[in-house]
């Protein structure tokens, strides 16, 4: 039974922290609402998003499988959280000619495949760093 418990937990817990990161991204973007885009069929956006929630919840599972208890994990996802929103930053800070959430906003997929890519790519970065 305490297996069944320890899974309902961080699924929970897990669910909370995606809800927050992906609170706090909107916060961050600054030129459109993440979830209007997303519900007028903006496939950038939506690829954005994927990366994000596929990229906390990479952090997450290296957390888990590292961590001896569920406070371990939500430190280590808080701080995968706040390195997630540094890369996404460094992303725009990168791309001088042009401004990520500008092309975002557009539509433009190709950004948002990159964005997604960023995000999942350096989850396994910041993930295998949780030892």
């Amino acid at each position: 039974m305490q297996p069944l418990l320890a899974t309902i937990g961080y699924f929970l817990m897990a669910v909370v922290v995606v809800l927050i990161g992906l609170g706090i991204f909107e916060l961050m973007t600054k030129k459109y609402k993440d979830w209007e885009e997303v519900g007028a069929g903006n496939q950038a956006v939506a690829m954005s998003i994927a990366g994000k929630i596929i990229g906390i919840c990479i952090v997450l599972s290296f957390a888990i499988y590292h961590s001896f208890t569920i406070m371990d994990t939500l430190i280590w996802g808080g701080v995968g959280v706040v390195l997630q929103m540094i890369a996404y930053l460094l992303f725009e800070l990168f791309t001088r000619k042009f401004s990520v959430e500008d092309k975002l906003k557009e539509n433009n997929t190709a950004i948002g495949i990159i964005s997604m890519g960023v995000s999942i790519g350096l989850a396994f970065v910041i993930g295998a760093s949780i030892t």
